[in-house]
């Protein structure tokens, strides 16, 4: 095969894989707790994160880290809802 039939099978394979959906999980800090404190966490609680609230948060597709970005609010159909701004994508072509 040459490199034309590669790019045109790549290209192909990409095309078929383009409608399939990935979930994304947006990170936006993380907290360690002891074990003893984690068991007296009720219905209230407030469990503090390692984050400020203007820091990055960070996207993740598994484990891969894609981009960073930074919370915002949007209104939609009358609705407030939760979004991220990307402010940072990473090369998704490099190896993982």
């Amino acid at each position: 095969m040459d490199n034309a039939e590669d790019i045109q099978s790549a290209r192909s394979d990409a095309s078929a894989l383009a409608s399939v959906p990935i979930e994304i999980t947006v990170s936006v800090g993380r907290a360690r707790p002891l074990i003893r404190d984690l068991l007296q966490l009720d219905e209230g609680s407030v469990l503090t994160l390692d984050k400020q609230l203007d820091d990055p948060v960070e996207l993740y597709v598994g484990d891969r880290l894609i981009g960073m970005g930074v919370l915002e609010v949007i209104e939609e159909g009358g609705q407030s809802r939760l979004a991220v701004r990307l402010t940072e994508v990473a090369d998704l072509k490099a190896p993982a």
